[in-house]
């Protein structure tokens, strides 16, 4: 089974960056979308970003420009740069591995973005 080990999340000011970390263990991590979601108090989960295997990236509108993913297939491990973080990006950042009909969850890291 794939297992997914989140890490990088905080709190940190309006206007500053957080990088977090997904690192795929017993994966077919070569073969597989990776994504970024979120989910905030009171809203439903949203898609971040995704990047496929052949690194075409998808972002969602309200972070374009701000966050940034890339994978490193040495590592497994796939990672969310984010620059200018707002007082709205904070939730549950969650990792997410697709491969034909296998889809995974990581558990999860807190972001806080204080204003």
């Amino acid at each position: 089974q794939v297992q997914l080990v989140e890490s990088g999340g905080g709190l940190v000011q309006a206007g500053g960056s957080l990088r977090l970390s997904c690192a795929a263990f017993r994966s077919a991590f070569s073969a597989s979308t990776m994504g970024w979601y979120r989910l905030a108090p009171g809203k439903q989960r949203e898609l971040v970003a995704t990047i496929t295997v052949g690194g075409s990236t998808n972002y969602a509108d309200s972070v374009k420009g701000r966050f940034t993913i890339s994978r490193d297939y040495a590592k497994d491990t796939v990672y969310l740069q984010m620059n200018s973080l707002k007082p709205e990006d904070t939730a549950v950042y969650y990792c997410n591995y697709k491969m034909l009909s296998w889809d995974y969850w990581g558990q999860g890291t807190q972001v806080t973005v204080s204003s």
